[in-house]
């Protein structure tokens, strides 16, 4: 395993801490049709200028599915880098404002529950939700996701 672990331990977790992630972004073309095309995503809300033009937005919006994806991102680092042992799954996804191509996305990370795991005595389960916020300060995005994290006694014993 490597040493540069700087995400939190399951013990590290406590229910109701926020963390404001440092890492912030700005959302280019490139990202939008680099993820449109990666994924095969031809929907022309994403593609088409033309299009969008017609639409209640008047332009393209960028792909939700990459929105999730680097609020995700943008975590690791603080949240479970070298420490998790798997994404077990997403709850609740809500994407409540289009982000354009030039919006600055920012996020924080919510620990909203906690639970040893029934199945694997060196780990346990965190909830955590992530919301997302644009340049404006408008919500883009809040989800809920379940990480099986390691437990601090067993890193040790597995250094040892």
């Amino acid at each position: 395993m490597s040493d540069a672990v700087t995400g939190r331990y399951f013990e590290e977790f406590v229910i109701g801490d926020i963390y404001k992630h440092a890492i912030r972004r700005t959302v280019t073309e490139t990202d939008n049709l680099l993820f449109s095309a990666l994924t095969h995503n031809t929907q022309p809300l994403h593609l088409d200028e033309e299009f969008c033009k017609d639409t209640m937005y008047g332009t393209r919006i960028v792909n939700s599915i990459f929105t999730l994806g680097l609020v995700c991102g943008v975590g690791v680092g603080d949240l479970t880098l070298g420490t998790t042992l798997g994404n077990l799954g997403f709850g609740e996804v809500k994407f409540t404002h289009p982000v354009f191509v030039g919006d600055t996305i920012r996020s924080e990370t919510e620990v909203v529950g906690k639970r040893e795991s029934r199945s694997r005595p060196d780990a346990g389960i965190i909830e955590l939700e992530s919301r997302a916020y644009n340049q404006r300060n408008e919500l883009v995005t809040r989800f809920r996701r379940f990480q099986l994290m390691r437990k601090k006694e067993s890193a040790a014993v597995t250094a040892a």
